[in-house]
């Protein structure tokens, strides 16, 4: 199943890596906020969460070094990018 699929059919969780400020500015509909530099601190909840994780920030650069550090610790993941990214994509009416 491709990234865009597993989005629009909700079988993953968002996390978007950006700082509060920037994610109460607009965020991808159902994101759960965790900035970068709380990753390692979240691992054991992460693993808890729905999987595939979704990592979006504001240009990608951030979710990338999410999604290495991520996988690093065993944890399936796909960097989507920019936020901006997720929320132009279609909703699935499921």
């Amino acid at each position: 199943m491709d990234l865009e699929t597993i989005i629009k059919e909700r079988k993953c969780t968002v996390i978007d890596v950006r700082m509060p400020l920037e994610f109460i500015g607009g965020s991808a509909l159902g994101a759960i906020n965790i900035p970068l530099h709380d990753i390692p601190n979240k691992v054991k909840y992460l693993k808890l969460l729905k999987s595939p994780l979704v990592i979006c920030s504001k240009s990608g650069t951030r979710s990338m070094q999410a999604q290495n550090y991520l996988a690093q610790q065993e944890i399936e993941c796909y960097n989507a990018g920019s936020w901006l990214n997720l929320s132009r994509l279609p909703k699935n009416k499921n």
